[in-house]
């Protein structure tokens, strides 16, 4: 960590802050230049996260020391990347992308009915499980290669861009065979085999956070891809483990502007997962596009209650219909489209 003192800093001013810093436990190094005095900071990171150091009279601005997230961080890039992602669909520009479908693709003609409406109501990414990480084995699983070849006809036939999970290393090649964006589950976001095997790819891939990580956790996650070559990786908040039960997860709304404080990387929200209950969804996306997240993965289903996975928490078309023109007013007075 480096402090940046103002042009006007007093000595006494500097050692107070050499004082607080060695009282808790850092070394400080100073270097007094012929217009600025900077002192560098080392010592462990939390200590440094929980410490206001701006807050000292005669700072101007605390900078971090090369984040070890280094090709993910605004440091290796100042302007937010565009992911493009097939079908002319772009994440991470002015317009804000709408991902929608079910969790799990059943059958055709269920995809199919789900996606011309998920279509007509300005949706440009269809969403389809499967591979299913279930929490139970005896839940349903998915169709496997069968559900990918269903998501890619339909995909085609709309015009709609396709995202689908990939859960195993050997299974990369295949799913990206057919989809337009890889999805990483919040369960494997920590998955690193996985992560380097679709860093081999150029396909784009949608980074979940975990249920119990940390912002920056996510974002060394991410660095597994990069470094691997791929840079073309959109990051997801979707809810986080907390002690609340009265949703499936605690949506951190904070995780979006936060991210992009530290990446270039475009992020969006899964405001279904981390509901667990339809009637949530629209809120939490309304926030999510305030605070300016690049897009939503919204669960759609036909028929929810008769849905083979997640249910409870899928709009009904006519709901995501109307949730979609809610938002475009909301994202014209930000000065963005969807």
């Amino acid at each position: 960590m480096i402090i940046v003192l103002r042009p006007d800093a007093t000595n006494e001013q500097v050692n107070h802050i050499i004082d607080k810093v060695t009282k808790l436990g850092l070394t400080p190094h100073v270097s007094k230049g012929t217009e600025r005095t900077i002192i560098g900071v080392i010592g462990p990171e939390d200590i440094l996260r929980v410490t206001p150091l701006e807050v000292y009279p005669g700072v101007e601005r605390v900078i971090p020391v090369l984040a070890p997230y280094r090709l993910v961080s605004r440091e290796f890039q100042k302007e937010t990347s565009v992911i493009k992602v097939g079908k002319g669909v772009e994440v991470g520009g002015k317009k804000i992308v709408v991902m929608g479908g079910p969790c799990a693709i059943e059958n055709f003609s269920t995809l199919t009915d789900i996606a011309m409406q998920v279509k007509a109501a300005g949706g440009t990414v269809l969403r389809g499980g499967a591979f299913k990480p279930r929490t139970s084995p005896y839940s349903f699983q998915g169709l496997g290669v069968e559900g990918l070849q269903i998501l890619k006809k339909v995909g085609d036939e709309y015009g709609l861009a396709t995202i689908s999970e990939v859960m195993d290393t050997r299974d990369v090649e295949t799913v990206a065979s057919y989809v337009d964006i890889l999805q990483i589950g919040a369960r494997n976001m920590q998955n690193f085999n996985l992560l380097k095997e679709v860093g081999l790819t150029k396909r784009p891939v949608m980074l979940k956070r975990g249920p119990s990580s940390t912002v920056k956790e996510m974002l060394m996650s991410a660095e597994y891809i990069l470094s691997g070559g791929n840079f073309n990786v959109i990051l997801c908040e979707r809810g986080i483990r907390t002690f609340e039960d009265s949703t499936r997860n605690t949506l951190d709304i904070s995780a979006v502007p936060v991210a992009k404080q530290l990446s270039h990387l475009p992020i969006i929200v899964d405001p279904s997962h981390a509901a667990g209950k339809w009637g949530l969804v629209a809120p939490l996306s309304r926030a999510a596009i305030a605070c300016g997240a690049d897009g939503l993965i919204i669960e759609v289903h036909s028929h929810p209650e008769d849905a083979l996975s997640d249910g409870a928490q899928s709009l009904l078309p006519e709901n995501f219909a109307s949730l979609i023109k809610e938002l475009v007013i909301l994202a014209r007075t930000m000065g963005r489209d969807i």
